[in-house]
């Protein structure tokens, strides 16, 4: 919340969405003028009456995410039995309710999940219009794919929920549609560069197989610089097994060894990724990882501590050459092609620019 005021949005444009609140944050908003914030269940809603007043709450619904990587509902979200009840509680207590939320959760398979959230959400509109209340917010929360392979496109997502809004929040009936597009932006906007900072060879414990094959089956494993509890937090939070880019392209006549990938961290739940197929690599080889921009940098911790990850912004010639004339003064534009030579290789990084880091959108690439 400090840090979206800083940044000049108005404390009007702000929801405390998280659903577990600690009470010393509760004050904090109604102190700076934050007055949307969601709930789930009683006890939530009773903590904000005595700490916010003056709240307007939105109602945070259940989804059905079973088949979601990041099954949100299994610890957030109120039943569509206990809406009513929550909303009669809310009414008792004087807090309006001006809206509902869900959330599908992160990799979902089926974009008819979110049609089926948007009917429910109607029906929670329904029930608060009963009792009272004056319900104007649908927020569609997030998870949304930010990358190409992904299974589901965000073209599809898009189509069915446009489609659902036209049926039950139809243009013109008064509410206003929220959405957390957070993954959805910064996914494939940030690659990962990692050295091996260790190396081992395991045996595998398959008794008989040495017998077999003449030798006993071994994978090697290797140590990062980042772990699950840094930068691959991702694994946790996704339940995925990212596969790395060689700084090096093997030769075809490479002898594939099957291959593992681990933490700094002396914990065995340090374990990034396994089963992978990968020519014979040494320490201080680095590794590239694609796609490392959503659950990463933000959810990890300093483990012994190791100092955070460097981040170095880089734009194509195109873009910048795009922009040039936008960020700068029409008549500094002679003297700044002078100082500022971009590299053609079409990455330039921001050191060799007289402008601060920028990100580029995609159509511009």
């Amino acid at each position: 919340m400090e840090l979206v005021q800083h940044i000049g949005v108005p404390a009007s444009k702000i929801i405390y969405a998280n659903p577990c609140k600690q009470i010393a944050h509760i004050k904090y908003a109604a102190k700076h003028g934050v007055q949307l914030l969601s709930f789930d269940n009683e006890m939530e809603l009773a903590k904000v009456v005595k700490s916010h007043p003056r709240a307007r709450m939105v109602l945070c619904v259940a989804t059905e995410d079973s088949h979601s990587l990041s099954r949100l509902s299994l610890r957030f979200g109120a039943s569509l039995k206990s809406c009513r009840h929550l909303l009669e509680n809310a009414r008792r207590d004087h807090v309006e309710v001006v809206g509902v939320s869900f959330h599908i959760g992160s990799g979902c398979p089926d974009p008819q999940a979110y049609a089926q959230s948007i009917a429910d959400a109607r029906l929670v509109f329904e029930m608060g219009a009963e009792l009272g209340h004056r319900m104007h917010i649908l927020d569609l929360g997030g998870g949304f794919p930010g990358v190409e392979g992904a299974k589901v496109r965000f073209e599809e997502i898009a189509s069915v929920i446009n489609s659902a809004l036209d049926l039950y929040f139809p243009e013109g009936c008064g509410v206003d549609i929220l959405a957390k597009l957070g993954r959805y932006y910064v996914t494939s906007a940030f690659t990962l560069a990692v050295s091996i900072i260790a190396k081992k060879e395991v045996l595998l414990d398959q008794p008989g197989r040495e017998e077999e094959t003449g030798s006993a089956p071994k994978t090697i494993m290797y140590h990062l610089s980042e772990g699950v509890y840094g930068i691959f937090n991702s694994v946790l939070f996704d339940n995925t097994c990212p596969t790395p880019i060689l700084q090096k392209k093997p030769s075809t006549d490479q002898t594939l060894c099957c291959s593992s990938l681990r933490g700094p961290a002396a914990s065995g739940c340090d374990c990034i990724a396994e089963g992978l197929w990968l020519p014979q690599l040494h320490v201080g080889d680095w590794l590239v990882f694609e796609n490392m921009g959503a659950y990463t940098v933000g959810m990890g911790s300093l483990l012994r501590g190791a100092q955070t990850c460097r981040i170095t912004y880089a734009m194509s010639r195109v873009a910048w050459e795009a922009l040039q004339g936008q960020l700068l003064p029409a008549e500094q534009d002679e003297d700044a092609e002078g100082m500022c030579k971009p590299l053609s290789c079409g990455w330039e990084i921001t050191d060799t620019l007289c402008m601060g880091p920028v990100f580029t959108p995609a159509s511009i690439m």
